[in-house]
């Protein structure tokens, strides 16, 4: 005790140093105000601080008193009878809601409350009052975990320390000696009362070498007798996830949340000593230890204290401190608090030990690099239950009611996209929050961070998607501005570039945890032509409701620049063209950078098309990838139209018809040959542009004029004005069999 002693006296001087420097700052506003009275102000803060000492000093004899009574206290005591009892248990529980216990307290009192020493109720108050100062320490949890064996305690006190094991998993300083006992969690499951819980505890402690055949026809057989429970298929599909060969069985499709964390009892009052610890709160707050009713905590949001501070897994407190050689030179794993530059990471990579609270790591771009390096599946599956819990818990940011509450969420959906992007992957969490929230979303809160959090969706069959595009965000883009619109599209655009990027790697041969995946890769392409094509007719339809409107339509051929081009950048058989009304507003837009942009298109489409072509004679081309006639028969059109309207001045020739009578109505007598490249709306100015240049002296010149050599000095002013798109499409598709464009008769 004198060892606990002096090592909870340090800590209570940290702590209060810590609140003094918190307190500096009114204080120093309190001076200012009174600058008469500096010297009784210091001799104020001074005598502050030495009574708050003492009144730790006091707190902390008064809990070693308690928790030594417990720990030699009398058996069966009656709560309603035993005034000391009640007294003692009263000072733990303010401790704990206040300080938070220190390990050695927690280690006692859960051998206390396992134990059966005292009845169920003083048990169960023991249990949610556990809540940590700093951490927990393995040792305590599996000797806790040994009085199970034993059966001291009730069913209701095994099912309380199981919910508390789940909760306080990330405090836990190790997990290595946990993690041997996942054979007695695992028969655990024969008890019907312990099985949702226990489930919940295997989630977070499976890995692939725990996935066996026999616990698989265990938790079918546990499947058929209880029905289809949450819990369970939450842990087959985590088991799908590690060995796809093993499970057969389908399993519902993106099960959204798997286990209900609201009632948790110690969520809201660990976060509140977790804060005030940090800083956040000068005085301790009255939270009740209960199940939260509403909002888990009514407080201010602040991202950097929802994620804790990195602190080492392996770190032993009051231990030396070491230097890098004497790590790389034994076998104990470097503390990551030593981590600072990335050559360090480099010389020390194989001695790392990731830290028990898995969020810390997504404020240290050190350790992210270390995630993509070993590419450890349960890494990414604990982010993404903690994210699934602070989304599902703390973020309801929908109800946002203030600048900054907005303002401090949207930095920690920042970090979490800057993480996503970093990683390359999309986090199934944010998907289901995205889910949730949509349907109350206004479209311009954290407009800019949801529609980049869309863009992360993780790959999965279009039938699954779509309902969270066609009944939540179709109606908001279509009722929306213009730049809304024009915001979704783009993030169409990027969210169909992970999707390929993610495909064209070896990525998609496993399926993912919460959703299997196609397992061909023609169920693939089509999931990646659905979008296409979906987008595709929102694209139409925003056009008819924006009035063809020129800003709307070069984010629509963005889109389509990124079509074009599957074949060929990413290696995947799939060739979709775009609508024909998008074709046909951009082949007769007003802005010749439209224009330009459509002629790069169908130069790309062309070069995907030969190079599909080619590899399907010489026998490259995968098994799945099919040609269609139809595909074809409607890209010979795109291209005779355009080659007949640029060049051959004899507009959609075929395939559409023009009334004559209205034409003439019109008083253009010459419409057929009435437009090419000099007559072509957008072109026009530069038509005009090119023969001042070249004829200053002639004011009265006609564009007929530009025929024979002139058509040629136009193409090459053209191309030197930046039409590089125009270039590359007459250069491959107008060849010297074409003839010259007929001459206007004036």
């Amino acid at each position: 005790m004198a060892t606990q002693r002096v090592t909870r006296n340090s800590q209570q001087q940290n702590r209060i140093s810590q609140g003094s420097n918190s307190r500096q700052t009114s204080l120093l506003d309190w001076t200012v105000k009174d600058k008469s009275g500096n010297f009784k102000s210091v001799l104020k803060e001074s005598s502050s601080v030495e009574d708050s000492t003492r009144t730790d000093d006091r707190t902390e004899g008064a809990l070693q008193v308690a928790v030594g009574y417990f720990q030699k206290g009398p058996k069966k005591a009656s709560l309603s009878k035993d005034k000391v009892l009640e007294k003692h248990l009263t000072t733990v529980e303010n401790v704990a809601l206040s300080n938070g216990l220190a390990p050695e307290a927690i280690d006692i009192l859960l051998n206390v409350a396992l134990s059966g020493k005292f009845g169920n109720a003083v048990n169960s108050r023991i249990l949610k009052c556990m809540i940590p100062e700093s951490h927990i320490s393995e040792d305590s949890v599996v000797k806790a975990v040994s009085w199970l064996c034993v059966d001291k305690c009730s069913g209701n006190t095994k099912v309380l320390f199981y919910r508390w094991l789940v909760a306080m998993f990330d405090f836990i300083d190790h997990k290595k000696q946990i993690s041997s006992l996942y054979g007695f969690f695992f028969a655990s499951l024969q008890d019907d009362t312990l099985c949702p819980y226990v489930c919940h505890l295997l989630y977070l402690l499976t890995k692939r070498e725990n996935v066996k055949p026999f616990r698989v026809r265990k938790l079918l057989d546990l499947q058929a007798k209880m029905g289809m429970q949450p819990h369970l298929q939450a842990l087959l599909s985590l088991y799908k996830f590690f060995a796809p060969t093993l499970i057969s069985v389908s399993l519902p499709v993106r099960k959204k949340i798997f286990f209900n964390n609201s009632k948790n009892l110690w969520t809201s009052a660990s976060l509140a000593v977790r804060l005030r610890n940090q800083g956040a709160f000068p005085e301790p707050l009255n939270l009740p230890l209960g199940p939260t009713t509403g909002r888990s905590l009514k407080r201010k949001w602040n991202s950097h204290s929802v994620i804790p501070a990195l602190n080492s897994a392996n770190k032993e407190y009051g231990e030396k401190t070491a230097s890098l050689f004497d790590y790389l030179s034994s076998e104990r794993s470097l503390p990551l608090e030593q981590l600072q530059r990335f050559p360090q990471l480099l010389e020390s990579i194989h001695c790392l030990e990731l830290p028990s609270q898995m969020c810390s790591v997504l404020n240290s771009p050190l350790l992210l690099h270390y995630i993509n390096c070993v590419k450890d599946e349960s890494i990414l599956l604990r982010i993404s239950y903690w994210l699934s819990q602070a989304l599902q818990e703390e973020c309801v940011w929908y109800n946002i009611n203030n600048y900054e509450q907005e303002k401090e969420f949207v930095n920690f959906l920042d970090m979490v996209i800057r993480v996503q992007r970093f990683l390359q992957e999309g986090f199934y969490s944010c998907e289901a929050f995205l889910y949730k929230s949509l349907p109350l979303w206004d479209g311009s809160s954290c407009r800019s961070q949801y529609l980049q959090l869309l863009a992360w969706i993780p790959f999965s069959s279009f039938s699954e998607v779509k309902p969270l595009l066609s009944d939540h965000l179709a109606p908001l883009f279509f009722t929306s501005s213009i730049y809304f619109k024009c915001s979704v599209l783009q993030s169409l655009q990027e969210l169909l570039q992970n999707w390929l990027l993610w495909l064209s790697t070896d990525a998609h041969v496993q399926p993912t945890t919460d959703s299997p995946l196609e397992t061909t890769l023609g169920g693939s392409m089509s999931s990646v032509s659905q979008l296409i094509e979906y987008t595709g007719w929102l694209s139409v339809v925003a056009m008819r409701l924006e009035s063809s409107s020129t800003l709307l339509l070069h984010f629509i051929l963005d889109f389509y620049e990124k079509v074009c081009d599957i074949y060929i950048n990413y290696d995947l058989p799939i060739v979709v063209l775009f609508p024909p009304v998008i074709f046909h507003s951009a082949l007769l837009s007003l802005d010749a950078t439209i224009l330009n942009q459509l002629c790069y298109i169908m130069y790309r489409y062309r070069n995907n098309w030969t190079a599909a072509k080619k590899n399907r004679y010489l026998q490259k081309a995968k098994p799945e990838f099919s040609l269609s006639s139809k595909i074809c028969k409607e890209y010979n059109y795109y291209l005779t139209a355009m080659v007949c309207c640029l060049w051959m001045s004899r507009p959609f020739k075929a395939g559409v018809y023009t009334d004559p009578e209205t034409i003439e109505n019109t008083g253009g007598t010459q419409y057929k040959s009435t437009l090419n490249i000099v007559y072509h709306p957008s072109l026009l100015s530069y038509a005009a542009s090119f023969l001042l240049q070249e004829s200053p002296e002639e004011m009265t010149e006609h564009l007929s004029s530009i025929q024979g050599k002139k058509w040629n000095w136009y193409l090459d002013y053209l191309y030197s004005e930046g039409f590089q798109g125009l270039k590359l499409f007459i250069k491959s598709s107008v060849h010297s069999s074409v003839p010259e464009p007929e001459e206007n008769t004036e």
